[in-house]
Parts: C-alpha cells; structure tokens; sequence
C-alpha cells in the first residue's frame, strides 16, 4: 500500500497500485509530489492557478483527473510534462478497457445513441400507445406525416414500433405485398428511384421515409427534391398502390410548407411525438434491462424520471446514459452510483467522447476533429444536422489512424460505421458534447462553405470534370480566403483539392487571355485618343466657360427650390391632423418643387394618413398591437385586461380575448398557431384557433410584461418586465436565458429576420440590439439615441425600415441604413405605447393610451404615395399648379 501524507496530522487516503490504472497514476502523483519535498497543496495551487481542492482529488485514486489538471501538478513538482502527458494517456485508455464488464462480448439491452432498429422490437418500451395510434392513421391514409423534436424518438418509432406490427399478419389486411425503409440523402431520387415503384403483387408497398428533412440539409438539387416529394405524393391515388408514411424533424415543418401539395397531403394525417410520460420513461428504463435478466435499482429509476422531466430531446441522452450505467454494472444491478459515476443524464456523452479522445494520439486526435466536421451539415436556420458520408470521403490523413478513429469511435456508438457510410449515431452528440460544439463554433463559416463546395466537387467530378462546372467569380474568391493556409486544405478530399486547383487555373488562363486583349486596345485606343486630344481642348474650354455660368444659374434657382420645398413640407405638417385633404396636397407640391428630405417624410406622413383606420373599444390605453403571420389579423392589448382581434382589411372585431390582468404586449407565434400575452400575471399562450389559453409562464423578477416578441423560427419567445429581459421556450415555458444589462425600463423588444438578435427600446430613450441563442444574451450595439421613452419598437420584414413609438405621442419611420426620418405621424390621442409591421411591410399599426389602435398604409415609394393621393382626391396634380400652394395660405380651390 502506498500513502504519502500531505502535511502534518492530515494523511491522504491510503492507495493500492494494483487496483487499476486510476489508483496507480494517482500513486504515481504522490511519489512526484513528495520527490519534489511534498509542497502543501496550497503552494501548488498558487504555482499553477488551479483550485487546491482539485489538485489534491488528482491525487485521490476515485477517478481519472483530466489533463490538465494533471499537468498543473506535474508543473507544481517540477515533473516532466510530456513524460507525463503520455502516462496519463495510457492510463485514460486503460481506464476506458477497465470500464468494461468482462461480459463485454454480451449484447446491451440499451441501444445508446444509435436508433432501435426493427431486429431490437423486444427492447423497444413506453411507445405502446403511441404506436398503435401512428398504425391506425397509417392504414386509414395513404400518406402519413410523422413530426417531432430532435431526440423524440421518431426513428425508432418507425423502425422498432411500425414496422414490426406491419410484418404481423394479423396487424395489416391484406399485408404489405413490400416494406421499404429509406432515408432520402444528397441524391434521393438518383438513388432510391427504383425503390418508389410499387411491387406487381397484390397488397400495398409500403414506403417508410426516415428523416425526411435530409431533403433539405443534404439535398441541393432543388428540382430533384420537387421531383422526389411529388413520386411521394403519388401515394395519395389509391390506384398508385403505394402507402407512404416519412417522419421529419419539427423544425423543418416550414420547409414542407413551401410544397403545396404535400402541405395538403399533412393536413389530417400527421402524428405529433411529443415527449412521453413518466410511466412510458419507467418502462423504458427498466423492461428492457429486464428482458435480459437485470435489475434497475430504485434510486436510479427515481433519479433518471427526474432528470428527464421536463428536458426537451431527452430520449437519446437518457438511452446513453443507461448503456454507459449498463457498462459500468455490478453483477445483475444496474445502480444509481454507477449512473452518476457515468456523467449522468447530460455528462454521460460528454465523458465517453471525452474518453475516446483522451486514448487518440495528438495526431489521432487532429484527425477525429476533421472527421466529425465532415460529417455534420450547419444549419440554415435551423439545428446543425448529421451528413452521412461516403467512407471515400475520408482519403485525406494516415489510413491506419482513420481506421484507429473510426473504430474507437464506433465501439463507443458515437458514430455508426458500414462497408460504404459513416454518419453521427445521433444528432444528441452535437449538442451534447462541449468539445465537439467548440469545433463547429471555431469554423461554422469554413464549414459552411466547405460543404458547398464538396457538392460543387462532386458534381463536377460526376460530369467527367467538365470545366463548365468549376467554380467562378465571387464564389471562387470565397472558397479560395476560407481555405488560403495549407492546415484549411488538409482537409479536402483528392476530388475537392482537384477542383479548387482546376477553377483556380482556369480563371488565371482567362485573365492571361483578358489581358493580351486588353493590351490590343490599349494600344488602338491610345492612337485615337491622340487625334481627338487636340480637336477636344479648343471645345472644352468654351463647354467650360458655358457650365460655369450655367452652374451659377442653377445654383440660385436650386437654393429658392429648396427653401420653398422645405417651406411647403412644413405647412403639410401643421395641417395633417386638422385637414388632411390639404396637408396631402402641399406635401405632393413640395415634392415636385424639390426632392428634399423634408418633403419626402411629408409625402409618405401624407400618403399613410388617408388610409388610415380607428379600431376602437378597448377602455384602457392600448399598449401592444400585432399582425398575424398572414396579415389578416391585427391583435390590440389594453390595460382593461382584454385581447380584441380586428380584421386587417375592414377594421372589424372579430374576436375579445379575457382573463388577463393589464395587458401590456402581444405577439403571434411565426407560424400563426399561438398568441401570446403579457401583462401583471405574466405570460398566457393562447391557441389562435378556440381562442384558449393552453399554457402561462410567470418569469423571474415579479415585474409586469411590458413587451413580447416570438422568434422568427418559433422557438424562442422574448419579454420585458422593469430592467429584466428573459427568453424563454414557448412550448415549455421553461426559461433559457436572461438579460439584465439596460439602465432603463425595458418597454418594447423585437427579433430581427434569422433570430438571431434581439432589439430593445427603454425608457432611457435608447434602441439596443443584443445577440441571443437558446443559452445566453450579449450586448452587440447601441442603435439609436433619443430623448424622451421609446415605448415600443418594430422592423420591416425586409429590416430596411424601423418604426419607433414615443411618449410625445408620434410615430416615426426611420430608414435603418441612413439613420434618416422617413415619416412621421402625429395626432395619435396619446401616447405612442405599441408599434407593429404586416409581413408585407405595407401596413403599420399602432397602439395608443387613449383606447384605440390605428392602421397606416404605407407607400413603397415618393411615386406610389402621390398617386395614392391623386386617386384620393380624383385630381392629376400638374406641375403648373405648384404657384396655388404657397407658405401661410390656409386654404386652396380645389379642397
């Protein structure tokens, strides 16, 4: 037994080497610690910057420090470093062997990350219901949609729950004459388009399209994409004899929107996989170690239910969680210590990985982060994806390393490995594991382009490396600043290497062939310029003489154009509220004088103010407006705790929503479905259809909402209460992230178009935009500096144009690129509390303290909003009446 004691009277725990490599490296630590004359813990910690504590549980033997914790304390006694980098190697490697029962060659009844499959059926528990539900549908439609969150279980759904019900015969009358299951790929058409025939026999083929939103993550080919879905949709004609039943990730539902007929296809067959009880998660966790003749302790069942309640996506992480507690069992119990003792629910994947990448050599190691790249797509407003990949595409590196990697990462079921494809055994491992999240964040743009031009490559090398084919231009220029160092390039392919080589010759030859042709008319456009020089100077000099006086003119006339423009815009102004006939008239004629900034922002204030229209019947100021997805719908919250629903077109209530105490802000989910509501008693989510309340959320700070917005995608939804702005899951209502940086009230918040920041208006007068994810909030930039409080902000869908609402009762438009006032409308009966744009961005409404919302119809340009008042006012406003507007007159002849 080895012991060496810290410091007086305060021995460390006694170790024996020989009860592994854990014990024996940290005995090994001890030994350094007191050749280096046994330096107090404290002192180390101070030599290196590593807590005290975690120093000396390195050298506890209850488990593996990591390295660098490790190299802090060889650095603290003076050891060799990289003698010990490679001890402390072996001895993870070992630790990962010695994890391993000696039944290691026994089949776990827990399949990890990886997919239950229709062979694992016996292990597949808690789906019961929801089985039987997705059959009846599936065989009273000819096409069935399966929708779900990524780590619902979806797959496995299809492969271990369907598909064997389907082989009963009892199941199915008359059977299936085939079952196939696919997933689509880069090339879905190309590669299944013999499997979409229905076979000659009697019975229907039945068609299972796995992880359907691969048609949009890895196919680029848009046209082949329309061609597979519409063989799909095939199924829909009884005569077609084929049933299709696919399953798709929630947050493509959108992309399938773009499709009409399949949209309609969805309509009254689609199964949602929402999360699954906690008896469905107990029979889960306990029926499959069971059939194998296992015990699950208790304390671990109760620990795991806990765990995943309320946990999104939680399933795969769960699965691998008890295939690692499986691994580390102790006769035929399955216990809560050997759970913790795994990483538990969210540290298990991260420890096993962590684990694989410990036992790789540096080299190993280098190559593992450029295999897992390539076999993940970033995503485009959406989760980042796994890409199956061709085991050719990893020709790059030593093959005896690849081969190494490959294997360790497969033993683990992180990835999943065949004759021909590699691919991520769930997309949980992205997310789930911190390292591998780091090396996506550190090249989310390279990897971006990186794929692009993998399929480029591709394609080019299927049409014989056509030249045609080669990339060109801005995208050549693009593709050659992401990957100019040579550690870039490392890792391309032998066909990717090619074709960046190729495209960059042939734009060289091109140039080379420009400039010969270049240096031909140079020379013939030097000879001309020498005869016309002489002929030019005499005529130029008197042009000059001619455009100086000219100049002069026009100067002065410009100078009294411009005063009376401004002069005119300015009457337009005082008169929009008390006669808007003619405010409109004045404004179109100080236009046509001069185009000056003034005029403009009258013409448009003009323009919107005769379509305007008064929704009325709140009894409380109206402190939130917002258009539904399609436009058709304006929403008015009010301070007397009450939602009207107005029809856009006519101004009509059709609907008053109830219940809430002081609505303060309101916003419709992207997707039209839920509108929510804040107010004193926090958050209502109500279902845009019934008009019910199905969820409230109160978020921390006990302060009122005073502002709402949802995500473009739907998946986050943002409020403001006093300084405090959280974002939150509008599903869940479990809180994601919180922001607590402004020094004023925070009034009003809008997402800008990829939701990706996040505009706040306060009481300080000011417009700051921050960076959100699911996780955390920053500060990027502070927008606009007003006096006064900008009680609510809103921008165009195409973020040209910001409104901004004010105490002072005006609403102003502002052209976000010059920071310029486009409009500016006033006589609102009080203050300004709410602004809103419809999608199109051609009506603005807005929310006012005296009870009622108001509707602006916005010109899309000086031309459009001229003739929006000529068709007003049945005139054709001419040129020449431009004298009859003057400043000061109070009336005109034709008002």
């Amino acid at each position: 037994m080895v012991g060496v004691l810290s410091m007086p009277g305060r021995p460390e725990s006694p170790l024996d080497p020989s009860q592994g490599p854990v014990q024996r490296f940290a005995a090994e630590l001890r030994k350094l610690r007191a050749e280096a004359g046994s330096p107090p813990y404290r002192v180390m910690a101070q030599r290196t910057g590593q807590g005290a504590s975690t120093l000396s549980q390195a050298a506890a033997g209850e488990r593996l420090p990591t390295l660098p914790v490790a190299l802090a304390y060889v650095r603290a006694c003076d050891g060799d470093a990289i003698q010990w980098e490679e001890r402390w190697r072996e001895a993870a490697y070992e630790t990962a062997a010695e994890l391993r029962p000696q039944d290691e060659d026994a089949e776990p009844p827990y399949r990890g990350l990886a997919r239950f499959e229709p062979t694992d059926a016996d292990l597949f528990f808690g789906r019961d219901q929801l089985t039987h539900r997705l059959l009846d549908l599936a065989r009273s439609r000819r096409f069935t949609a399966v929708f779900g969150p990524s780590g619902s279980g979806k797959s496995s759904l299809l492969r271990a729950g369907l598909v064997p019900r389907l082989r009963t015969p009892a199941t199915t009358t008359p059977p299936p004459a085939a079952l196939r299951v696919l997933t689509p790929g880069a090339h879905p058409l190309r590669t299944h388009e013999q499997r979409l025939e229905p076979r000659g026999a009697e019975g229907d083929t039945w068609l299972i399209v796995d992880q359907f939103e691969e048609l949009y993550t890895l196919c680029q080919n848009q046209a082949e994409r329309e061609r597979f879905i519409d063989r799909l949709l095939a199924a829909t004609d009884p005569a077609n004899r084929l049933r299709v039943v696919i399953s798709v990730r929630a947050d493509f539902l959108g992309r399938c929107a773009e499709h009409p007929a399949l949209t309609t296809a969805m309509q009254d067959s689609t199964v949602l996989v929402g999360p699954m009880t906690r008896d469905e998660l107990r029979e889960a966790i306990i029926k499959p170690a069971q059939s194998v003749g296992m015990i699950v302790e208790r304390a671990l069942t109760a620990c795991i239910l806990d765990d995943v309640e309320g946990e999104p996506g939680a399933l795969p992480l769960m699965s691998h969680a008890l295939l690692e507690t499986w691994h580390r069992r102790k006769g035929r119990a399955l216990s809560k210590a050997a759970y913790k003792g795994a990483g538990g629910l969210h540290g298990a994947i991260a420890r096993t990985a962590e684990d694989v990448h410990a036992s790789l050599t540096p080299a190993q190691a280098t190559l593992a982060r450029r295999i897992l790249l390539r076999l993940i797509t970033p995503g485009e407003g959406s989760l980042d994806s796994r890409r199956p990949v061709q085991r050719e595409e990893f020709d790059f590196g030593d093959a005896a390393d690849t081969k190494t990697v490959l294997e360790r990462l497969a033993r683990a079921r992180l990835v999943t490995v065949d004759e021909k494809v590699v691919d991520i055994a769930h997309e949980a491992l992205i997310t789930a594991w911190p390292r591998l999240r780091q090396w996506i964040n550190d090249a989310l743009e390279r990897l971006r382009l990186h794929r692009q031009l993998t399929e480029a490559a591709q394609s080019w090398n299927d049409l014989g490396r056509d030249p045609g084919a080669l990339y060109r231009g801005t995208r050549l220029t693009a593709a050659e600043e992401a990957f100019a160092t040579s550690d870039a390039t490392d890792d391309f392919t032998a066909v990717e290497r090619d074709f960046l080589t190729a495209s960059s010759t042939a734009r060289w030859r091109e140039q080379q062939a420009s400039a010969r042709t270049t240096r031909r008319l140079r020379r013939f456009t030097i000879s001309l310029s020498a005869l016309l020089v002489l002929s030019l100077v005499a005529g130029l000099t008197a042009w000059n003489q001619y455009q100086i006086s000219d100049q002069q003119r026009r100067r002065a006339v410009s100078a009294q154009q411009i005063a009376l423009s401004r002069q005119l815009a300015a009457e337009s102004a005082t008169f929009v509220s008390d006669s808007p006939e003619l405010a409109s008239l004045l404004a179109v004629h100080a236009y046509k004088i001069h185009h000056t900034a003034e005029a403009t922002a009258s013409l448009f204030t003009a323009a919107a103010s005769l379509h305007q229209r008064q929704l009325s019947g709140h009894k409380g100021s109206v402190a939130a407006v917002a258009f539904s997805p399609d436009g058709r719908t304006v929403a008015s919250g009010s301070a007397d705790g009450t939602v009207r629903l107005w029809d856009a077109a006519t101004g009509k209530r059709t609907a008053t929503l109830t219940g809430q105490t002081g609505v303060a802000s309101v916003a419709f989910s992207p997707d039209g479905l839920t509108l929510a509501s804040g107010g004193r008693d926090g958050v209502w989510l109500w279902d845009a259809h019934t008009y019910r309340p199905h969820i409230s959320m109160r978020p921390e700070g006990h302060g009122d909402i005073a502002t709402m917005a949802f995500s473009p995608d739907g998946r986050m939804v943002a409020s403001g209460s006093g300084q405090l702005v959280q974002v939150a899951d509008p599903v869940t209502g479990r809180i994601l992230a919180t922001m607590n940086g402004e020094t004023g009230t925070v009034e009003s918040v809008a997402f800008n178009q990829d939701g990706r920041t996040l505009a706040i208006g306060s009481s300080e007068g000011t417009v700051r935009v921050w960076k959100v994810s699911r996780h955390s909030m920053s500060i990027r930039a502070t927008l606009y500096g007003r006096t006064g409080i900008v009680w609510s902000v809103a921008v165009t869908p195409d973020g040209r144009t910001l409104a901004s609402g004010s105490r002072d009762g005006t609403v102003r438009l502002w052209d976000v690129a010059s920071h310029q006032t486009r409009a500016t409308f006033t006589g609102q009966g009080g203050a300004a509390k709410s602004v809103a744009f419809s999608p199109d961005g051609r009506t603005l409404a807005s929310g006012n303290s005296d009870g009622t919302a108001r509707l602006w119809t916005l010109p899309i340009s000086a031309a459009a909003a001229i003739s929006q008042i000529c068709n007003a006012y049945h005139r054709d406003l001419s040129e020449d009446e431009s004298s009859e507007y003057l400043p000061g007159q109070r009336h005109h002849r034709a008002c």
